[in-house]
């Protein structure tokens, strides 16, 4: 072997030893953007519920990939599920979803509470216990329709007002939660979120990376709690 087959080989060999893992990297980035995440953003949902336009998707008509359609089927009329969505907000019912995480670890209630029944237009549903992210209220239909939308700062997390001045970075989105009536006296719940960030090529990359598995892990949590929440209503204990 001459002095040059050496270096030759070990220039091969580590070649090889750094293809490795970027094939790996690189094959699991195209199986979670082709398999994987769009059935994150699609759970539950049909195929004709998320290619459906939803009120006030056009609140956002620029949306970028940050758009998921998630829905479940609840066992009680929707005139039955609506007062659940009516009350919800941190220092109301809650969220019903993980507690410890948005709702400083207070349970969600488990009951119909009167005096959080009269949701308006512009109201401020607070999100978490500090009391500077909210949802607004920009669509009430009741037993039909709840639109909520929120505006915030980044990094801060804080809510601004979307029709003001922007800050350089932020995150716009709109939450729509639309019931519809379905045969047994059920609903059909479709939760449909539209968001964009900016500046998206700064911003966006981390989206993918944590905001889309947090939107997996998060958003259909309160499905869980509704339909928790709405059966033990319908069938109450003896």
């Amino acid at each position: 072997m001459t002095d040059s087959e050496g270096p030759a080989k070990r220039a091969v060999r580590l070649a090889l030893a750094v293809a490795a893992p970027v094939a790996a990297v690189c094959a699991a980035l195209a199986l979670y953007a082709r398999w994987v995440r769009p059935r994150m953003l699609t759970w539950g949902a049909t195929a004709d519920e998320v290619s459906r336009a939803y009120p006030l998707d056009e609140l956002i008509p620029d949306a970028d990939s940050s758009v998921w359609t998630m829905a479940a089927t609840l066992p009680a009329p929707p005139e039955k599920v609506w007062p659940w969505l009516a009350q919800m907000g941190y220092g109301r019912a809650g969220w019903y979803s993980w507690d410890r995480l948005d709702n400083a670890g207070k349970p969600s209630a488990d009951h119909i509470v009167p005096e959080w029944q009269d949701v308006q237009v512009g109201q401020r549903m607070i999100e978490a216990a500090d009391g500077r992210s909210w949802f607004t209220v920009e669509l009430v239909e009741p037993d039909r329709t709840l639109v909520l939308r929120t505006t915030v700062e980044l990094p801060s997390g804080r809510s601004v007002d979307p029709s003001g001045p922007l800050p350089r970075a932020y995150a716009d989105g709109v939450w729509s939660f639309n019931l519809r009536p379905v045969p047994g006296g059920q609903t059909r719940l479709v939760a449909r979120m539209r968001g964009k960030t900016r500046p998206e090529l700064l911003i966006r990359p981390f989206g993918l990376v944590v905001g889309d598995p947090a939107h997996f892990i998060l958003p259909p949590r309160p499905f869980h709690g509704l339909r928790t929440r709405v059966r033990a209503q319908a069938c109450p204990r003896r």
